[in-house]
């Protein structure tokens, strides 16, 4: 039986009953149907903070209980969560702590030089919205920065290491808006438990132990970075603590003092100094950047609608431009419904291989129209592309049998949807960084947190901010350097003060109205991809939530391959693909894509936690209270 089918029998979620927690009748939900009650946690008389240690939980991949719930790619940074959620605090509070955390432990992915995107639920409302901090460029940048005087593209590895590559940071803007706008905790607070765990340090595990040794030799050229996170020279050993106290300051400083410290303080003036002139070992230098404290000054995290989309009955919300994320991920889901309808035969009773056909033609599909489209600019046509009458008209080439050529040509979302044409123009695939995380939270007044943070690809830029401990981002090499076809309008070229596009995929699903589903991931241009199948595996292929999370990945972005890891490249199912015409490659280094984490409700106020069983060295799924 699909998801789709047993809804009506778990319709009353994410609430905790008042037999449970002692909650009074006045939070808890109405039946279905009627006018609901239930609120976020009210504002405290005092704030909840770190007050001793936490009681420890186990490092898995699913946990089921009550209470509230985390799911992110570490044990620690999810154990900051559950304790925020245990002492009292809201999934905006959890949300923020966890993610702060993240940067002490995922200082590669994530952290106060970088930016994100997070989707919310708010239970009190009852509407779902989303704050955009995604890093902009300094307002000095053209479409011609990142090109050379005789107009190609500039070497991308020699920009992304470099403060050409730093854009403005946006997390710290998001956390204080987040807490400011759903939460009880001040900022002050909900720093606390990061500055700790980066005083005391943690236990180094072996992704962190491989990602650093994979960035050893450019992180050697920036002093401050080799003094951070290079012990002798090389990696911290596997086993062993690791303390960043300087990043700690950084904490300590953002939470004492404010963000007004980035934006117009000391903090903004060293981040400014290091990206305009990084300090390189004796005989190297790097580009410098053009951010200024007036680029500081000027940013703001942004609330926005979300995407809104519908699958089989559910709500699908999702990150807005500059986001591809919401768009990209509503497309796939037409489009396999699309498939649906054009053969008659349903998703569920497809053989593995007749769905991955399925999954990589609606994949590469939704790339092509997304990388012609999409961008921070205006006139993007979100509802064309996201409508399913479009969907209905980019299915009509799909072929049960047989691969289209890649790179499909993009579609015309101009509303008038009657066409069964190819495309004219076929575009090449625009690069995009691997890293990222992710994490997702809930609580027991109904408040739900998708949240996707990043500072680009793994170690940024390799520029640590002096005295700081953390990373600057390399988010603006997610422009395009120049177009990606001649004569097609490019919608990511660098511009003043604009976000570069994104495929950060945070992402709620509602049961009428109702919470559902809360699902993201990290890995560059592979989230949209990893969260659109990890929807559709349990959704549509009867799959626990735990499993659609561990099922063999595929990622088709509209290149000339198809991302694979192992168990399809390798075995009957890939050469089926093969043989279907699909170009699989390895997924690269480390032969895996994504790292996806997810909460869902079981109904009478319990929740599943659930992250990746294995992938990065396997995710943390906890609740509050485990049963």
């Amino acid at each position: 039986m699909s998801r789709h089918s047993a809804r009506t029998t778990t319709r009353s979620r994410w609430v905790l009953g008042a037999l449970v927690v002692g909650l009074p009748l006045s939070l808890l939900p109405a039946t279905a149907g009627a006018q609901p009650t239930v609120a976020p946690a009210p504002a405290p008389q005092h704030d909840h903070g770190w007050h001793g240690k936490p009681t420890p939980l186990p490092k898995t991949p699913v946990m089921t209980g009550s209470g509230g719930a985390v799911s992110s790619v570490d044990r620690d940074a999810s154990q900051v969560g559950i304790d925020v959620l245990a002492r009292g605090g809201n999934a905006a509070d959890a949300a923020v702590a966890t993610a702060a955390a993240l940067g002490v432990t995922e200082p590669y992915s994530t952290g106060i030089g970088g930016g994100g995107f997070l989707v919310y639920y708010d239970a009190r409302s009852r509407r779902v919205s989303t704050i955009d901090g995604r890093e902009t460029a300094p307002k000095t940048f053209t479409e011609n920065t990142f090109r050379k005087p005789d107009g190609t593209p500039m070497d991308f590895n020699t920009v992304v290491n470099s403060g050409l590559s730093v854009g403005i940071p946006g997390t710290p803007a998001l956390w204080a808006k987040a807490l400011r706008d759903y939460g009880t905790l001040s900022l002050n607070s909900a720093l606390k438990p990061a500055e700790r765990l980066a005083q005391q340090g943690f236990v180094v595990d072996q992704t962190f132990a491989d990602q650093t040794t994979a960035n050893a030799a450019r992180f050697s050229v920036f002093p401050e970075t080799a003094k951070v996170f290079l012990r002798d020279g090389k990696a911290p050993a596997v086993g062993s603590v690791f303390t960043n106290p300087d990043m700690a300051r950084a904490y300590r400083t953002l939470r004492t003092q404010g963000t007004q410290a980035l934006y117009a303080g000391r903090l903004g003036q060293a981040v400014v100094a290091e990206s305009r002139a990084p300090h390189t070992k004796p005989g190297t230098t790097v580009m410098g950047g053009q951010m200024t404290m007036a680029d500081l000054g000027a940013y703001r995290a942004l609330t926005k609608a979300p995407i809104h989309s519908q699958y089989k009955g559910y709500d699908v919300f999702g990150m807005p431009v500059p986001s591809s994320g919401g768009i990209a991920v509503a497309e796939i889901l037409n489009l396999v419904q699309a498939y649906e309808d054009r053969t008659g035969i349903k998703t569920s009773a497809l053989s593995d291989v007749d769905y991955l056909h399925r999954f990589s033609e609606a994949s590469a599909t939704a790339f092509a129209d997304r990388n012609r489209y999409v961008g921070d600019v205006a006139g993007v046509p979100v509802k064309e592309l996201t409508d399913p009458a479009f969907a209905a008209e980019r299915a009509c080439l799909f072929d049960p049998a047989k691969a289209q050529p890649r790179p499909i040509p993009f579609g015309s979302p101009d509303g008038s949807y009657t066409s069964c044409a190819p495309g004219a123009v076929a575009q090449g695939q625009p690069y995009e960084g691997q890293s990222t995380s992710h994490l997702t939270a809930t609580d027991r007044w109904g408040n739900v947190a998708s949240y996707t943070l990043t500072i680009e690809q793994t170690g940024g830029s390799g520029i640590t901010v002096p005295g700081y401990g953390f990373l600057l981002n390399n988010e603006l090499t997610d422009f395009n350097f120049s177009p990606l076809t001649a004569g097609v309008p490019d919608p990511n070229l660098p511009g003043p003060g604009k976000r570069p596009r994104s495929s950060m995929s945070p992402t709620i699903l509602l049961d009428h109205g109702t919470p559902f589903l809360a699902v993201g991931s990290p890995g560059g241009a592979t989230i949209i991809t990893s969260v659109s199948q990890t929807i559709l595996g349990y959704l549509d292929r009867d799959l626990s939530l735990v499993d659609a999370i561990a099922a063999p990945r595929l990622s088709s972005r509209n290149g000339a391959s198809e991302g694979a890891e192992p168990a399809i490249l390798g075995g009957p199912t890939g050469a089926a693909l093969t043989a279907m015409g699909h170009k699989l490659a390895s997924a690269g280094t480390p032969n895996e894509i994504g790292a996806v984490t997810a909460i869902r409700s079981l109904g009478h106020g319990l929740f599943e936690a659930a992250a990746e069983p294995t992938r990065r060295g396997g995710g943390s799924a906890m609740v509050v209270q485990p049963r």
